[in-house]
């Protein structure tokens, strides 16, 4: 079972709010900003997830270990609701919502399920879960949607997202956490950035293919590669036409992460018109925009709408497209400077000053204190 951190106290008392996850790493950015949010409301919080625990939230109760394997995960599943002793429970993980559900109403305990991707759709873009191999994970996410919507609190971070109907049911858009955020003027040479996870999908091998035909540019990578995808990227990296132009950073906690983008010139959002991505509205792009970096995207329809409406990026059709701009931008920076112009403006204008990440710690304050 996963182990505490270091960093980590130990609490006399019951935490508040327990954040149980087996498929989540404790970097995950959104954890870090529920947590964030709970904590400015004086709440104490408990997480269990994967990774290295001093990858978690700062000030939190933190319990990480390895991923394992698909058995590992599904033991873990039935026993990580019984480890926490939180007043609140909160899961992120679909397959957890049934287990967790069952123990929260024998101990009388409130439950928040978060609902933060189409989990359908999702498992329509990755290969192991189609056909009969995958017909437990979509009977799980099926069950999971419809048990979520009988929790105390049901979070989704789009309209969209299901369940539309629940007990009790909340929208926490993926905004920015502006402490994580390091806002400054490009630096250096001409330096692109992704942050987020990495696979084919989500424009992985567009945007090194955008690079290597951009030769003044390099690019940062900072997120966890699939595995799938390792092996390829390594060796295309290694080539001699991109040797030392793209540095791979793993998974970082937010702060970390967005630290590493300061003095960039421009970021990268090649989402793939996938089933999972077509009406998402991915978080960096609002990240980068209120970073002040020029945003070069592909034309899904919400990133489409807000990149046309702030006027602080470029929507491209294609490879060749994408590294002709990083190569006109390179040539002609006063371009670059308007665009970053438009990001901040846009973003100080549209950004709310007060999270959905608030609300929602307002609305955990309220089930503590029986109001709900």
């Amino acid at each position: 079972m996963p182990k505490a951190g270091p960093h980590t106290g130990a609490r006399s008392t019951a935490p508040d709010v327990g954040i149980i996850t087996t498929g989540h790493d404790v970097a995950d950015a959104r954890l870090h900003k529920i947590t964030a949010a709970l904590q400015h409301r004086g709440l104490s919080v408990e997480l269990w997830g994967l990774g290295d625990a001093e990858g978690g939230p700062a000030g939190a109760s933190v319990h990480a270990g390895p991923r394992g394997s698909m058995l590992q995960r599904l033991a873990r599943t039935a026993v990580l609701p019984w480890r926490t002793n939180a007043k609140v429970v909160m899961t992120v993980d679909p397959d957890m919502i049934p287990i967790t559900r069952l123990v929260t109403t024998l101990r009388r305990r409130r439950m928040v399920a978060d609902v933060h991707e189409d989990y359908r759709r999702l498992l329509a873009d990755r290969a192991w879960a189609k056909g009969p191999a995958g017909l437990p994970a979509r009977l799980i996410v099926r069950a999971g949607s419809k048990l979520a919507a009988g929790a105390d609190l049901t979070v989704v971070a789009d309209s969209y997202l299901p369940p539309h109907q629940a007990k009790r049911r909340l929208v926490v858009q993926n905004f920015p956490y502006i402490p994580f955020l390091t806002p400054a003027p490009p630096s250096g040479t001409p330096r692109a950035v992704y942050v987020g996870d990495l696979r084919a999908s989500r424009g992985l091998f567009d945007m090194v293919e955008t690079v290597a035909a951009a030769p003044d540019w390099s690019l940062d990578l900072i997120g966890p590669v699939a595995p799938s995808d390792r092996d390829r990227l390594e060796a295309r990296i290694a080539e001699p036409d991109l040797a030392g132009r793209i540095r791979l950073h793993g998974r970082q906690p937010p702060a970390d992460a967005w630290r590493l983008t300061k003095g960039a010139w421009a970021s990268l959002a090649m989402l793939q018109p996938t089933p999972a991505f077509v009406e998402a509205m991915p978080s960096k792009i609002y990240e980068y925009l209120a970073s002040g970096f020029p945003v070069l995207s592909t034309r899904l329809p919400r990133q489409t709408k807000v990149i046309e409406e702030s006027g602080g990026g470029v929507l491209v059709d294609s490879v060749a497209e994408a590294s002709e701009t990083l190569r006109r931008w390179s040539a002609d920076p006063g371009e670059l400077e308007k665009l970053r112009d438009h990001a901040l403006q846009w973003a100080a204008d549209h950004l709310p000053a007060t999270t959905p990440y608030d609300e929602l710690a307002d609305a955990i304050v309220d089930l503590l204190k029986g109001r709900v």
